[in-house]
């Protein structure tokens, strides 16, 4: 008995010593006898544009399936912003004037075209997929659980899956008038938002920061503006709901894990990401498809 147990705990530890020692080697090779099959693992990349970008974000936000189900069944709210011009694109099949479907906007003060000023568009309201007329409060006050919020973001923290607005309307301005019965009501809160938004630190932290009461100076004379009155800084307005970058599109639309590997560029790459996803064959010539079809999409002043 004695010896049959010694036996057991030698053999036990002669185990433990393999995979200690060989654990990884052992490991490697499972990856690699399942890589040889027909289901190898393969990669390839594309470089992005913020404009490409925020198209492919689109392209995947009208094939989740909450939206696919509002659509057919609710209703979708369309929130104007930069990204969701291109997400109201693709679900009307209509082109906006790029112009009129922002709420705020940051740009440079020289050396660079600018969004034409247009006169404002309404949000996009759709109920059973027809577009309605009804103002942003009315259309939040019918929202009902299953319904879709499509909302766009100034920072994304990706690694806590969060995501913030800028507001410098005293009253919270289309959050204001759609956040509280979008969570109370139990309604599928959407943020398609590109990867060039990421920011440095943790955005509840910044958030936070940013209601401090701590007085601001204005600009001295001759120094760019502002996008925002001089002797005011926004508060920003915490986000949480489903986020799409182009990393869950990738995901949504071909398959394949996606992952950034750099970012920046020049001669109009600038905020440009450079996005590797990996998946089988299959998956991955899928991908590579899609984002050359998207090559090419034109800066969203143009």
């Amino acid at each position: 008995m004695r010896k049959k147990m010694r036996k057991k705990g030698w053999s036990r530890f002669v185990f433990l010593l393999v995979i200690a020692i060989g654990g990884p080697l052992a490991f490697s090779g499972f990856l690699s006898a399942a890589e040889s099959g027909a289901d190898k693992i393969v990669q390839s990349g594309a470089i992005l544009t913020v404009a490409e970008s925020k198209r492919l974000i689109a392209k995947a936000v009208v094939q989740m399936p909450i939206v696919k189900n509002a659509l057919a069944n609710g209703m979708v709210i369309i929130i104007k912003g930069t990204t969701n011009a291109y997400v109201a694109e693709e679900i009307t099949g209509t082109k906006f004037k790029h112009g009129e479907f922002v709420t705020g906007r940051v740009e440079p003060e020289k050396g660079a075209k600018l969004l034409p000023v247009n006169a404002a568009a309404p949000h996009l309201v759709l109920e059973k997929g027809k577009v309605v007329k009804l103002s942003l409060p009315d259309a939040a006050k019918k929202l009902k659980p299953g319904d879709v919020v499509i909302k766009g973001a100034n920072a994304l923290d990706y690694k806590n899956k969060v995501a913030a607005t800028n507001i410098l309307d005293p009253f919270g301005g289309t959050l204001g008038a759609t956040w509280p019965i979008s969570i109370a009501r139990k309604v599928h809160v959407v943020i398609p938002v590109g990867l060039d938004k990421l920011v440095a630190g943790d955005v509840v932290d910044l958030t936070l920061k940013m209601r401090e009461p701590v007085e601001t100076l204005t600009a001295p004379a001759g120094t760019p503006p502002l996008p925002f009155p001089g002797d005011v800084i926004p508060s920003m307005w915490l986000l949480t709901g489903d986020i799409v970058t182009e990393l869950e599109a990738i995901k949504i639309l071909t398959g394949a894990t996606a992952f950034q590997s750099s970012a920046g560029g020049i001669s109009g790459a600038e905020g440009a990401v450079w996005i590797v996803f990996r998946g089988t064959e299959a998956q991955v010539k899928k991908a590579l498809e899609l984002t050359r079809s998207i090559h090419g999409e034109p800066p969203y002043t143009e």
